[in-house]
């Protein structure tokens, strides 16, 4: 079984036909087709089968294909630990983190790190959290900055810093001109959400729990400041972080006083699966960094 076979065989498990497989690996269809089947004699059974014009997994092949992903991640992290073996000051960090954090301290994060280690290149992606969890078990990233520390056994994290969250209400509210209020002033308004999945969905309805009620909830979204944008046009309240780089923000931001109103950022990654240099690297970057971030809600 070769590398260029496993990956033919994971591009048709994903649903692409065997000439569009063929295609993307610059090879001929019948050389797939050919691999493909002496895949099957190795292994000693089906792993495809047709299903009208297409071709899905056996029970054998659904097995496979799990081990096979694995061992394709394996070939390329030793691959990217060679070539940071190679080239020290390069490399390669594959990096997730919540889309809130990519205007402010994820490019903050690589350019210092960049100041010591210009060679080295990130692959970066956005996403909510269960997003950020599926990207490092499938070894999609290894690392991801959360909104909150995943308590899951094959994970480990560290907390990087404690974000402050504000009250942010519409431009006319009643509590508009202050610049403090407690969480349970609001108890009876609508909330603007972000949807189950996301950690600062879990803190709302935490903080809110430890002042005596479930938020009645008016809109759920995917991003802040889609969420700051409904506030500002009078449909609810919501529990958001302060918004940075000077500009006006579009709803007052008030100081919680009843709770401590913040979340937790933290960095995660898988426990044994050992990163490569680059990787390990900036991890020890963020984390030393992290101690010098000061974050107030002033």
């Amino acid at each position: 079984m070769d590398i260029e076979t496993i990956r033919a065989f994971l591009a048709v498990a994903d649903g692409h036909t065997v000439t569009e497989t063929a295609e993307r690996a610059h090879r001929t269809q019948p050389a797939v087709s050919r691999a493909l089947s002496r895949l099957e004699r190795e292994v000693g059974t089906p792993l495809l089968q047709r299903v009208g014009r297409g071709l899905v997994l056996t029970p054998a092949g659904h097995e496979l294909v799990r081990h096979a992903r694995a061992t394709l991640e394996a070939y390329e992290r030793g691959l990217r630990s060679v070539q940071d073996v190679t080239a020290p000051d390069g490399g390669f960090v594959p990096l997730a983190f919540l889309h809130t954090l990519g205007t402010w301290l994820v490019p903050e994060l690589i350019r210092s790190f960049r100041a010591e280690r210009p060679q080295v290149r990130f692959d970066l992606r956005q996403h909510g959290d269960a997003g950020l969890v599926d990207d490092l078990l499938t070894g999609v990233v290894d690392l991801a900055i959360t909104g909150d520390r995943p308590q899951l056994a094959p994970l480990e994290s560290r907390r990087l810093f404690l974000e402050p969250l504000r009250l942010v209400v519409p431009p006319d509210h009643r509590l508009a001109g202050r610049r403090t209020a407690r969480l349970g002033d609001v108890a009876d308004e609508q909330f603007i959400v972000l949807k189950p999945g996301f950690s600062l969905r879990a803190v709302t309805e935490e903080l809110c729990g430890q002042v005596g009620y479930s938020p009645r909830i008016g809109f759920e979204g995917e991003e802040v400041e889609t969420l700051r944008g409904l506030v500002s046009a009078g449909l609810g309240v919501a529990l958001l972080p302060a918004p940075r780089g000077g500009a006006a923000p579009l709803a007052p931001s008030l100081r919680v006083t009843d709770v401590r109103a913040s979340r937790e950022i933290g960095l995660a990654w898988v426990k044994d699966r050992q990163l490569p240099p680059a990787s390990a690297h900036f991890r020890d970057h963020a984390l030393r960094t992290s101690r010098k971030i000061h974050v107030t809600d002033a």
